[in-house]
């Protein structure tokens, strides 16, 4: 199937009691059994539910993956991921960093002697320099958030082969419509199905995908022993988004184009980051691993004050000031104070996160009141 066939097929099939197209809603607990341990294949919810098994089936066919496996959160699926590890294991990922990703690294599992290193990826090469023999995971954001750098997927899975690595790719900003690390090198990939996958800005999940059965059987042990699962009634709703991903995605590249060209040339902008621009430093990897650009931008005004992208903040009308990202809906954000407050000043300096930083992400609306709100909040 191609992309768009199976974001409304792939991994679903009409309920066999009732021919329903769409997926039930199965609210239930528990199942019955004919005999101890003889089933029909669902025990307990928090283990298997079939809304969740659709679900997991076809985000493993989008990212063209042979398993796959939901959580609470993104977050959820994270800590997942990092509980394959154990005391005195080393995890090498970006500086430029979801603050939540860096939070849980060092203030959850950096006590319990797992050890992360923080460095530029622009030139994965360099990252070679940088693994011991402790060194077991590489972590990438691409495009990171929220300087939308480009990581090298590919010359990354070449590193983590060689030195017998997992290489996890957070594919959030991208999704399957845009990238499949999988197809590059990668082991797994997570995303925060919150966010374009879901799409709606109505549903909290994140999710893992994965080629390696082996793998996924050990994340599964952890999904189901630690708990951290999605209910049936978000299943539901992220199965619902899925089925319009590939038309949303192709209008947030097409928006997300506009926005960024009309930036770029707005006088009160100093720095547009978005890796469509062939000024971007890794462009041409983008142009190779990516199909389109995205719809997440980052604006950095002339004179590089606070005050000045607070007051921008304040006076959007359509771009609503909020967390989060990849709704229908156009989004700003400031995350010096709001998705990386966790990452310490210095950290964010030295990564080139300034305070000034605007995050946009942005949505499907038409382009011409998109454009009509960034021209009146610029002033």
């Amino acid at each position: 199937m191609k992309f768009g066939t199976k974001t409304i097929h792939a991994g679903v099939h009409p309920d066999p009691a009732t021919g329903a197209i769409m997926t039930p809603i199965y609210q239930t607990s528990t199942y019955a059994q004919r005999s101890p341990g003889d089933h029909q294949g669902y025990e307990y919810s928090r283990t298997h539910n079939p809304t969740r098994t659709a679900l997991q089936d076809a985000l493993a066919a989008l990212e063209n993956g042979n398993y796959g496996l939901c959580f609470a959160s993104g977050m959820a699926a994270i800590d997942a991921v990092v509980k394959l590890l154990k005391p005195g294991d080393e995890v090498i990922s970006t500086n430029d960093l979801y603050g939540g990703s860096y939070r849980i690294f060092t203030k959850i599992f950096q006590q319990y002697g797992i050890k992360f290193t923080f460095i530029p990826m622009g030139d994965i090469a360099t990252v070679e320099g940088h693994i011991t023999q402790n060194t077991k995971m590489l972590w990438l954001e691409t495009p990171t958030n929220p300087l939308l750098n480009i990581i090298d997927i590919k010359g990354a899975a070449e590193i983590a082969k060689k030195h017998n690595i997992l290489l996890v790719v957070d594919n959030t900003f991208a999704t399957p419509y845009l990238q499949t690390p999988l197809d590059l090198g990668a082991d797994l990939v997570m995303h925060s199905l919150t966010k374009y996958m879901g799409g709606h800005s109505d549903v909290v999940m994140g999710a893992l995908i994965v080629k390696d059965e082996d793998l996924a059987q050990r994340l599964a042990f952890i999904q189901n022993a630690c708990g951290g699962t999605p209910g049936p009634q978000d299943c539901f709703l992220l199965l619902r988004g899925l089925k319009t991903l590939h038309v949303r995605m192709q209008r947030h590249c097409e928006n997300g184009r506009a926005v960024a060209e009309y930036l770029q040339k707005h006088p009160k902008v100093e720095k547009v980051l978005w890796p469509g621009f062939e000024s971007h430093p890794n462009h041409q990897i983008a142009r190779e691993q990516m199909r389109d650009f995205g719809g997440m931008i980052s604006v950095v005004l002339k004179g590089d004050r606070q005050e000045d992208a607070i007051q921008v903040l304040e006076k959007f009308k359509y771009f609503t000031l909020a967390e989060s990202l990849g709704g229908v809906e156009s989004l700003c954000g400031h995350p010096a104070s709001m998705t990386h407050a966790s990452i310490p000043q210095a950290e964010r300096l030295k990564g080139g996160l300034s305070d000034s930083l605007i995050r946009l992400s942005v949505g499907i609306e038409d382009i011409e009141d998109l454009l009509a709100d960034l021209e009146q909040a610029l002033g």
